[in-house]
């Protein structure tokens, strides 16, 4: 057997508030998840997303230190449609989280937004542009 990729995990100095973020954008974060040290929940198609506080990493791993930098990973959320991306960029800019980079088409055919999570994580919504007529000719 090779390992199989199941679960991404991050640490969150603000769980209340991260967990807002992700709720916000339709992950199934069950109630009352705020109030403990460690968070899981199944995804569509079965990977996992956790988050830890600071003080669980460090039971195990005192020394932890946060990394610097600019975010060291980003998380994509495909949205139904170009409305849909304008929508989430909206609501989650309005409710006080940070935006990156606001809605805008894609040369690749996406429409696309940047936001980051409560600890600095990049959080890509996209959605692919309708189809464009080719020119006549």
């Amino acid at each position: 057997m090779t390992p199989r990729f199941d679960l991404v995990g991050m640490v969150a100095t603000d769980l209340p508030r991260t967990l807002d973020f992700y709720r916000r954008l339709g992950v199934d974060v069950p109630a009352g998840a705020e109030h403990e040290p460690h968070v899981e929940v199944a995804l569509p198609g079965g990977l996992r997303l956790a988050w830890d506080t600071v003080e669980t990493i460090r039971s195990f791993d005192p020394d932890w230190q946060p990394g610097s930098g600019g975010p060291r990973v980003s998380l994509a959320f495909r949205c139904a449609d170009p409305a849909e991306v304008d929508r989430y960029y909206a609501e989650l800019t309005g409710a006080g989280f940070a935006g990156h980079r606001p809605p805008w088409d894609a040369f690749w055919g996406q429409r696309y937004a940047v936001l980051h999570d409560p600890e600095g994580n990049g959080v890509d919504l996209y959605a692919p542009l309708p189809e464009r007529p080719s020119p006549p000719g």
